[in-house]
């Protein structure tokens, strides 16, 4: 899975920081902050989703609380376009 790039997409976080892999992403200046960011499947990856129905997710917490996170297929569902 791979971090791709998309239109509306506004920020790259991690962009200097060479321990992480740049994250292209749309960052919303609103009272819950939402980050939205796109992945990209190969193949292999696909067929595999096709198959088992699974995705997993790691997030690095730096043991704080979690943050609400919302996955989705439906770009609609993330990024409301005017």
């Amino acid at each position: 899975m791979k971090a791709i790039e998309f239109k509306e997409q506004n920020t790259i976080f991690a962009k200097d920081q060479p321990e992480y892999l740049p994250l292209p992403a749309f960052r919303n200046d609103s009272p819950q902050g939402e980050v939205v960011f796109c992945m990209g499947l190969s193949f292999k990856e696909r067929l595999k989703l096709l198959l088992t129905g699974k995705i997993w997710v790691s997030l690095l917490t730096f043991n704080k609380p979690l943050t609400p996170s919302f996955l989705t297929v439906n770009k609609n569902e993330v990024l409301i376009t005017k």
